[in-house]
């Protein structure tokens, strides 16, 4: 079992149609072609010499090449991953011009095998989106921030009379 940790940001915003959220289409040729399940919260790993919300605002900055929003964080909790990760994401409203974003990069292998380390950036496209139409682009261990987003934005329940 892994103990690797990761945190980020989802940015939100409140429109006349309802609410938005900034999610980024994860770069590198394994994504290429793909747009279900193959967007991301802006998020990485972090180790024992930084805390979560370090960390978030760091990825948020690496990834999108943007500052991430001042304002009030909402913690939106944590979420094991299927392969073991613990994510932490926290919530700010906030608005951003995704075409403003200036992604990072990574360098990996590629094509595997050949030697050669080609660069990639880390988020190829940066949008936002209604929660509902967020939710079938997001790696499916995100899609609780969603809800847990909504529920925040909506306010407690009150049970029916």
């Amino acid at each position: 079992m892994s103990g690797k940790r990761s945190a980020g940001l989802l940015l939100h915003r409140v429109r006349d149609t309802g609410v938005e959220v900034l999610v980024g289409h994860m770069g590198g040729p394994f994504w290429a072609g793909r747009d279900a399940a193959a967007w991301s919260i802006p998020k990485g790993e972090y180790g024992s010499d930084e805390g979560p919300a370090a960390a978030a605002r760091r990825e948020f900055q690496e990834e999108l090449g943007l500052p991430a929003p001042e304002g009030p964080w909402i913690p939106l909790g944590d979420s094991r991953q299927r392969g073991g990760k613990t994510v932490t994401v926290w919530t700010v409203e906030g608005d951003l011009d995704p075409a403003a974003a200036v992604p990072g990069t990574f360098r990996m292998e590629w094509p595997r095998g050949s030697g050669d380390l080609v660069e990639f950036p880390e988020v190829d496209r940066v949008a936002w989106f209604s929660p509902a139409d967020a939710a079938w682009r997001l790696v499916a261990g995100q899609r609780i921030f969603l809800d847990r987003l909504t529920e925040h934005i909506s306010g407690p329940r009150r049970p029916p009379r």
